[in-house]
């Protein structure tokens, strides 16, 4: 339980509404890579016999950007928090138009020489150049032609090629939370989750259960600049997940793994190309990375707006995202953060 000296927490009733989240997937993707010993085929198969596989996770070949120069030993892994609470996530795995939206989004970048992971968030309402669509927040690539169409946009914008995709569902992001025993937060601002059911958070350090992170990740109607507070607090969480999990205590206890495994992995959608032995070689090439090697930023924008159809949108900063791209063409992302003061 959380500390009542840090933090006035009044638990109510759970939503039973499904909704993904985006860090569950990165927390299991470390530790369950990391990890050796005799009980890694036993993860393996509990990984692949329990994740779900997005059968058609890219757009046509021939749309796609190469690999090649800096870039081509880098590793670029989209993951996606999906609203699920209309259309089944079956129907966005599978290319079909639905009434799906991405609700959270992010690219997350392995560099060639793999000594750090560099995590970018992108705006939900980022009003973008969707194909075939015309312009359009980004998170409605997901309705109109799926996790394809949300490739594609994403790769056009960039021009890098991304390698794997994940979704991942909020009960697993309660899960892996749960797993680990609690995750210390150092909350920014004071707030009271929105709705019917929520907590109230003090500013400080504090543990979190599972109900407790998943309504920290998930509040913007609290602050006042919205999504902005939440990108924040969802990068900062994530960091502190990563601090929990990259650990001796965590990586060294077979139980404790074998756990977080099994409770998490029925709640993630992955490409048919991230299976578990994918995950332990790139993790092996990741065994000096530490929470304080994990780097995130939010994609720059020149700030909200209204189309021309009224919707209220983030307007795309195109000195940006021709930076960013420049960045990843070169493997040098975390060199654009630093310049940039990013993160």
């Amino acid at each position: 339980m959380m500390d009542e000296t840090q933090t006035d927490v009044r638990p109510r009733t759970r939503r039973k509404t499904r909704r993904n989240v985006l860090f569950v997937f990165l927390g299991i993707f470390l530790v369950a890579a990391i990890v050796s010993g005799a009980y890694v085929i036993n993860l393996a198969n509990s990984f692949n016999g329990q994740t779900q596989k997005i059968a058609n996770a890219f757009p046509e070949e021939s749309t796609r950007p190469t690999k090649e120069g800096a870039a081509a030993k880098a590793q670029n892994i989209l993951v996606l928090g999906s609203d699920s609470r209309g259309d089944s996530v079956d129907m966005a795995n599978e290319g079909a138009a639905s009434d799906q939206r991405s609700d959270t989004m992010m690219w997350v970048h392995i560099p060639g020489d793999r000594k750090n992971i560099v995590m970018m968030s992108i705006m939900r309402d980022t009003w973008v150049d969707i194909p075939g669509h015309g312009q359009a927040k980004i998170n409605a690539a997901m309705a109109f032609g799926g996790v394809p169409l949300v490739v594609q946009t994403l790769e056009g914008m960039f021009n890098a090629r991304l390698d794997h995709v994940a979704i991942v569902d909020f009960e697993g992001f309660k899960a892996i939370t749960d797993a680990l025993g609690g995750v210390e937060v150092n909350v920014p601002i004071a707030f009271t989750s929105s709705g019917s059911e929520g907590f109230t958070f003090a500013a400080g350090p504090q543990r979190m259960n599972g109900d407790q992170a998943l309504a920290f990740v998930r509040e913007r109607y609290a602050f006042s600049d919205g999504d902005y507070q939440r990108v924040r607090n969802q990068q900062l969480f994530l960091k502190s997940v990563m601090n929990t999990a990259l650990t001796p205590a965590t990586l060294t206890n077979p139980a404790k793994i074998s756990d977080l495994v099994s409770q998490v992995s029925p709640y993630v959608s992955v490409d048919e190309g991230l299976d578990a032995a994918a995950m332990a070689s790139l993790g092996v090439s990741l065994r000096d990375v530490r929470g304080s090697n994990v780097l995130s930023f939010t994609l720059p924008n020149l700030g909200t707006g209204t189309s021309a159809d009224g919707q209220s949108i983030v307007i795309k900063d195109d000195a940006a995202i021709s930076g960013v791209a420049d960045a990843l063409g070169s493997d040098s992302l975390a060199l654009y953060m630093e310049k940039n003061g990013l993160g």
